[in-house]
Order: C-alpha cells, then structure tokens, then sequence
C-alpha cells in the first residue's frame, strides 16, 4: 500500500522534507511520486532523493512521468537522452514501475497515430525491463469514452500492448467519470493490474465528480480492490486530490485508516 504524492502536491512543493516526514509518521512506508523535472524529483537529483526516502523508511515502487512523442527518436529508432535517463533514475531509487500518467491529444488523434504510439509503449516495456522494471500507463477519463475503429482507447491499449512489458495502472476514480466500473474492466481484463490507484469519487455541489475519502463516495471501492488483489493485484495506491474541507494531510491520514481497517 502505498499514496501518491499528487495528494499533497502543495505540501511537496513548500516543504517536500517535512511533508515526507508526516506521511511517514503517519505510517505510510511506500510513496509514489509525481514529480520528475530537469532530472530531479522534488528537486532532489536521483541520490539525493534516494537518501532522504532511506532516512525516513520511505520505499518508492513506483513513479509517474509522462511519455511524450518526443522522447522517442523515429530516424534513430530509439529513445532520446531524457527518457533514458528517467528510467535510469528510477531504477536507482528502487521503482518497479515507470508510469506514463497521461497521452498526447495527437497521440489518439487518429488510429494509426494511436497503434504506433503503442508500439512505443512496448519499447519502453524492453527498456525499463532492462532495468529490471515494469513500464506501466495510467487512465483518466478519455480512454474509456473516446473510440477509434469502434473500440475504446483502453480496450485497445489492451489489445496492442505487450503484457510481459506492460502494466496497466487503473484509476478507479478517474473512470468513474466516463461512466466506466473498476470492477467490470478488471473481470474483463484479468492479470494485467499490477497496480491500481485506489480514489473514491462523489458528486459535488458544481456537478461534477470529485474524488472524497474512501468509504464516502459512490464507488464500492472495498469490493473493487479485494478482486483486484485476487486476479494478482499487489501494489495499491491511495490518491484523493479533492479534499471536502480538511487538509490534505488529514485525509491521508483518514485513507490509510481506512484501508488498514479493510486488511491492506
């Protein structure tokens, strides 16, 4: 069990030390982070950050950075200097995952721009796989509502992705917008959930859907995570990026309670 950063972005980006710290008294021991810029995360190079994480027992098995059509070179087949590096990194601070949180517009402009791109994502598989890791991607809403040749993006990131090499990291939450069930998507997909973004969601005052503490939204998500983890699910992360009056902190501290009192 883990909790992404994204959750305590602003905390991370004041005081990314002691936000860390709290996170780790609260007892949290694995992170996810969100935040890889100029070769640095939270602002620390890769041994700078490995050593904090160390002092504060904090583990980090995954990560998320946008793979972006740039970072692949077409005339030399291979990827750019930027991304190497990042998989570098991230095998040094301990990841098992590098997770692309996000796609392009031009990416799923059109289906052969969207085939291509996941031959791509099956490169990336060989390289983190080098480094002993898995590559992964990560939904929002869109993959679930928006079809080419008459199949939704994710089913077909399901059909033209290697599953040795790719993982696919489901946000409960985020589909939930799209009208889509966690617990649908995982019966029809068994196996390839080796991580998934645990985030309840309830309706708010504007009318739109906004992520809430587990267990006060209107996603089963007790139910959703018990048949992730027996189809193999092993890596779970809280994230919650709205927080209905309560600081951030608090509401992890609520998550994490939360998912202990479920067995997690």
């Amino acid at each position: 069990m883990a909790v992404q950063l994204y959750c305590v972005r602003n905390e991370m980006q004041e005081d990314p030390s002691g936000s860390l710290r709290q996170l780790a008294d609260m007892g949290y021991t694995h992170i996810e982070h969100a935040n890889y810029v100029d070769s640095k995360f939270y602002g620390w190079k890769a041994k700078e950050f490995r050593k904090v994480l160390e002092d504060f027992g904090l583990k980090i098995p995954s990560g998320h950075t946008v793979l972006r059509q740039n970072h692949w070179n077409e005339s030399m087949e291979d990827f750019n200097d930027e991304w190497k590096k990042l998989v570098d990194d991230a095998a040094y601070i301990g990841q098992d995952y590098v997770i692309s949180p996000y796609m392009e517009g031009e990416v799923h402009s059109t289906y052969d721009n969207f085939l291509r791109f996941m031959d791509i994502f099956n490169k990336s598989g060989e390289l983190c796989r080098k480094h002993g890791m898995k590559f992964g991607y990560h939904n929002h809403d869109f993959e679930f509502s928006k079809q080419l040749n008459g199949k939704t993006l994710w089913d077909l990131i399901m059909e033209y992705t290697d599953t040795d090499n790719v993982v696919m990291q489901l946000d409960m939450g985020n589909m939930f917008k799209a009208g889509a069930k966690a617990k649908d998507v995982i019966a029809k997909h068994p196996g390839r959930y080796d991580t998934i973004h645990v985030k309840d969601m309830l309706l708010a005052k504007n009318g739109e859907y906004e992520s809430c503490v587990l267990s006060h939204g209107q996603i089963d998500v007790k139910k959703t995570i018990d048949l992730a983890r027996d189809q193999g699910t092993s890596l779970f992360i809280i994230e919650q990026e709205s927080y209905q009056g309560k600081t951030p902190m608090q509401r992890m501290k609520e998550n994490l309670d939360m998912m202990r009192s479920w067995g997690y």
